[in-house]
């Protein structure tokens, strides 16, 4: 970042003096059809002003605050520069203003006009260095406090995947293991099911940003893992609609919320009623899931993890992308998302 913006302030520099240089070196131009050698020398002691401010003053004494002392240095220097500058013998571009001079006398302010403009030139490209100090310094924090920000959630939603993971492999290893310990004929089926599962985990889910079909197969293989599982699930629907072959998606967005449909939507007869509804139109994405509120009810101090966690990487990744809703209605819990996918 640094190599970069040095050489764009580079370049910007060189542009910026040549247009200011220009326009004097241009109206000499028309007005006296010449350029004197000596006219050079005056014009390029602006830089020396404008640098003197812009890469000494400004940053060692006003960027650091110190701004009694960058005052008092900056009369000191710019009455020290007017003065070494006026004992120079430079005629051009005031030489036109001698001859002023001679015509009105020699009344003091008409005397020392040229030399109070003189004065004025270089304060105003000093002010000018001091204004371009501020505003690449400016420019540096903001760039810099992006970087961190960005960092920083970047840091953030690592660590939110983080916690999801073994939350998400907690719960299939239970299903798993529930199946082995009954020595259902699904088992090694279910085996396959979280291999799949974890492949996608491993390789696919840690990309920033993954086709949407693929999440929803994600999804399917998670819900014919559960069915193995369980006992009735007949109850248990899965509807996916819409053409959603070509969008994209955050990963691992919407799977908590089907891992806590299925750890509380079994009822007290052991009946599992879960209804799942994923539809895509143009660029909006609309999740449904339902379930009834199960014998397992939720410990609230001890319980949706990766319910939190969604909660927080969908304010990051989709901050006003998204609206999500959580209720309980008719002994039923009730979430709704709507996405709207980039």
């Amino acid at each position: 970042m640094k190599s970069t913006f040095r050489i764009k302030e580079f370049w910007i520099h060189i542009i910026s003096w040549i247009c200011l240089m220009s326009f004097p070196i241009g109206i000499t131009l028309i007005q006296m059809e010449t350029v004197q050698p000596a006219f050079f020398s005056q014009v390029f002691f602006n830089p020396i002003v404008f640098y003197a401010n812009y890469s000494f003053l400004a940053p060692r004494l006003l960027l650091k605050k110190k701004i009694v002392w960058y005052i008092i240095s900056s009369i000191g220097f710019l009455i020290l520069f007017n003065f070494i500058v006026n004992k120079i013998p430079i005629n051009a571009p005031f030489d036109r203003m001698d001859a002023l001079i001679d015509e009105h006398g020699s009344f003091p302010p008409v005397k020392n006009l040229k030399y109070a403009m003189r004065g004025v030139f270089f304060f105003a490209f000093f002010l000018l260095g001091g204004i371009f100090c501020l505003m690449v310094d400016f420019y540096k924090r903001d760039k810099l406090s992006k970087e961190t920000e960005a960092q920083r959630t970047e840091t953030e939603l690592q660590f939110l995947k983080a916690q999801l993971n073994p939350h998400f492999l907690f719960n299939s290893l239970n299903s798993v293991y529930s199946l082995v310990r009954n020595k259902s004929n699904d088992a090694p089926e279910a085996v396959l099911t979280l291999s799949e599962l974890m492949r996608y985990m491993l390789y696919e889910a840690n990309q920033e940003i993954v086709p949407l079909i693929k999440e929803i197969e994600y999804i399917k293989n998670y819900v014919v893992l559960q069915r193995l599982r369980l006992s009735n699930s007949e109850d248990v629907k899965l509807s996916i609609k819409g053409e959603y072959e070509k969008k994209k998606i955050y990963p691992l967005l919407l799977i908590s919320f089907i891992e806590n449909a299925f750890k509380y939507g079994t009822d007290f007869k052991g009946i599992t009623d879960i209804n799942i509804k994923i539809e895509v139109i143009q660029n909006t994405l609309t999740f449904n899931v339902n379930n009834v509120v199960g014998v397992h009810r939720k410990n609230k101090h001890n319980s949706g993890v990766g319910l939190t966690n969604i909660k927080n990487r969908l304010e990051l990744l989709y901050p006003d992308l998204h609206t999500l809703g959580i209720k309980e209605d008719n002994g039923r819990y009730v979430v709704d998302l709507t996405l709207i996918l980039e």
